[in-house]
């Protein structure tokens, strides 16, 4: 897709008011009344595709509904407070339960979009913890009655990729739609993509371990001593989203080779999950690198379909669970999510600063043109405000294993977003109307990469894959020793960053990355569009933050 979304930079900047709903009787399936669209769920790869045909009328298809946030407003003003290092609210964070009885759909409202959804016929399920999404499921004639449009079979000529997508926006009866942000589910056309970058990954059992080892990155990042004090991320629960599966045995394997004896990860499945085995580096590269730095920490595997139902479906489960610390190396140029799953994925976003989650989230590896067409362009999750974007450096290490250089690496993906403005933690180093990425940084040079198993082989692999989990594998540690000496967890992850970043103990706690480049932009010291703040000084980091 090719779609720039820059009219969204205006209603995440400054929402448009949601009309409030009263407790009305649900519309009944054959009463006519005035209907509304939901915009931006078209897809825009509609406008240079063919329209090959229908689809088969008792397809089955499942679909997410996500609804409108209450009191927009009131969230952003509480997410700018809990943010704040100056204010009474500073991580003073909501439960599940209590954001959605302030900011989720009222019970009336659900019960009312439920009533009408199941009058065409659909199957639907309970609304999500937080209050913000149904899934619901019926034939394809049942989803075109219930959504007021038809669905339709594509063929892309510039990609070769077949598909089906709903030929116009979804029309709903006007009281319905005023409650609904987004329907995702009505195409198949979203993929995702990982950014694990393998250096070699040869089939053979026989082939040498090369890449950072457990005992090289906690040496590289200065933990060492920290996970030797006990201080391994025990008690701290780490979810890693995934749109691919993975082999146990392929971990267990890892395990054995370095001694460890982690808790063996635990698989939500969401929205039935996924059989697809495609990204199987990628988890296991999310999972080998959590376990190598805090092998102490819980690892819960969020599987979904690769799909824009799929990530509207994970991203709620993900904030209805609260899991503490959130990574995912799985994203999308900005201007490939339509509008209406960019929206959702984003309130759910909200939610998880709201809640004191840390999310993770890889920053590409195309560098600064992450859409591959020429231009200048971020990804997304990594771009949206309430995640931590993490770049990629490549790493040098002493001849007795620690930390001695890092240089931006020329994948790592930078730069200014399209969709979002300028988050206040932000404003001191961006002067910008458009928030800026990546936030941090760590290795992802798939030549000082991390040794790898998986598929059965060796390999050392890279990419700002390997960045994210990295950090989300730190903030385990960090919250395993700030819960042994009662301070707060790390919680809403960039406030803290931005923080510390501009305080004296910045040379102490990060590695400044002064070098490199990733096409438009270049490396400097401070804060960069490459490598964010630069990676962590694990030692120097906990000590100024924690004592």
């Amino acid at each position: 897709m090719t779609l720039r979304l820059r009219t969204l930079v205006g209603l995440l900047a400054a929402p448009l008011p949601i009309l409030a709903l009263a407790a009305t009787p649900a519309i009944a399936a054959n009463t006519p009344t005035s209907t509304a669209a939901v915009r931006g769920d078209v897809l825009p790869a509609l406008s240079h595709s063919v329209r090959t045909g229908a689809i088969a009328a008792n397809r089955r298809i499942s679909v997410q509904v996500s609804l409108a946030l209450r009191d927009r407003a009131g969230l952003a003003a509480f997410l700018n407070q809990v943010a704040d290092p100056k204010s009474a609210q500073y991580k003073h964070y909501l439960t599940v339960h209590q954001f959605a009885a302030r900011f989720g759909a009222t019970a009336p409202t659900i019960a009312k979009v439920t009533a009408y959804l199941t009058a065409q016929g659909l199957k639907v399920s309970a609304p999500t913890a937080n209050h913000l999404t149904l899934s619901a499921t019926g034939t394809a004639a049942q989803i075109e009655k219930a959504f007021g449009t038809r669905l339709a079979t594509f063929h892309e000529a510039r990609t070769g990729r077949d598909f089906f997508a709903n030929t116009a926006a979804p029309q709903l009866p006007a009281a319905i739609a005023s409650a609904v942000l987004d329907v995702s589910g009505l195409n198949d056309y979203a993929r995702f993509d990982s950014y694990a970058a393998p250096a070699s990954m040869p089939r053979a059992q026989s082939h040498a371990v090369t890449g950072l080892t457990p005992t090289k990155a906690r040496s590289a990042y200065n933990l060492t001593s920290t996970v030797g004090a006990g201080y391994n991320g025990t008690g701290s629960t780490v979810a890693l989203l995934e749109f691919s599966a993975f082999k146990q045995t392929d971990i267990t394997k890892y395990d054995s080779n370095f001694a460890l004896k982690p808790t063996t990860p635990t698989v939500v499945n969401v929205s039935g999950g996924t059989t697809d085995l495609s990204g199987e580096v990628e988890d296991e590269l999310d999972i080998e690198v959590v376990q190598a730095i805090a092998p102490g920490s819980t690892i819960k595997v969020y599987e979904a379909p690769n799909s824009d139902a799929g990530e509207v479906a994970v991203y709620a489960q993900l904030v209805s669970d609260d899991v503490p610390i959130i990574s995912t190396s799985w994203g999308i140029d900005e201007a490939d999510e339509t509008p209406s799953n960019l929206t959702a994925v984003h309130a759910d976003l909200q939610e998880a600063a709201a809640q004191g989650q840390s999310v993770y989230a890889a920053s590409g590896d195309n560098g600064s043109d992450d859409a591959g067409n020429g231009g200048t362009s971020v990804d997304f999750p990594a771009s949206d405000p309430s995640v931590t974007g993490t770049g990629g450096t490549t790493l040098a290490l002493t001849s007795g294993g620690a930390w001695s250089a890092e240089t931006a690496w020329s994948g790592s993906g930078g730069g200014v977003s399209s969709e979002f403005a300028t988050p206040a933690y932000q404003t001191p180093v961006n002067s910008g109307s458009h928030r800026t990425v990546p936030d941090v940084a760590a290795d992802a040079d798939p030549n000082s990469g991390w040794a790898v198993y998986s598929q059965g082989s060796w390999g050392e692999v890279g990419g700002t894959s390997a960045a994210a989990p990295n950090w989300a594998a730190f903030t385990a540690i960090y919250d395993n020793e700030a819960k042994a000496k009662g301070k707060p967890a790390f919680g809403f992850a960039n406030p803290t960053i931005y923080s510390l970043a501009q305080s004296t103990h910045y040379s102490s706690a990060f590695h400044d990355i002064t070098t490199g480049s990733n096409g438009a932009y270049s490396a400097h010291a401070g804060y960069d569009q490459v490598t964010g703040w630069g990676s962590y000084n694990g030692a120097g980091f906990l000590s100024a933050e924690l004592g």
